[in-house]
Parts: structure tokens; sequence; C-alpha cells
């Protein structure tokens, strides 16, 4: 099983995951402080957005790291992964 090696990328999202548990957290809050229901959802929805594109950005490192381990190209080759990466990334992002 491929495991995510790039450290920017796992630093990024766990950075997304912790914004996401204090999003959390603060829904928790709104509930036991009796907030009206249209706010809590709300909040409930912006954090199944943040996860889901934490997902997606999960999703295009792993697929970046396979092409690129894969690949035995040069530079170029690089570059054009990196675009190619950066519109699926798009891709996906619109489908959450």
């Amino acid at each position: 099983m491929t495991v995510l090696t790039d450290q920017s990328a796992r630093t990024d999202i766990l950075n997304r995951l912790k914004r996401a548990e204090g999003q959390l957290r603060g829904v928790q809050r709104m509930i036991d402080e009796g907030e009206p229901c249209l706010k809590v959802a709300q909040q409930l929805s912006a954090v199944r957005k943040a996860l889901d594109s934490t997902f997606v950005r999960m999703t295009v490192c792993y697929i970046e790291q396979e092409l690129d381990s894969r690949m035995d190209g040069g530079p170029s080759e690089k570059v054009k992964l990196d675009s190619m990466m950066e519109e699926m990334e798009t891709l996906l992002s619109r489908m959450t």
C-alpha cells in the first residue's frame, strides 16, 4: 500500500484536517449552546466542504506521486505532469 511521501503535501493535508477538526469543535459548541439548527447546518456544510477538498488534495497528491515514480522523463515531463495535476485537482474539486 502506498503512503504519501511528499512532506509539504503531508503538512498541507494535516493542516486542512486540523482546521476541519476546529470547525467540528465549533459545531459541537454551537449545539451545546443551543444555536439555531440553520446556523449549525451551515457550519456542518462548511466542515463537509473542507473534508471533501482535503480528500481531493490527498487523492491528487497520491496520483501525482504514483505517476512521478513511474515516469522516467526529464524536467519537461515534470512540468507537464504538474500542469496536468493542477487541472485534475480543479476538475475533481468541482465534483464535490
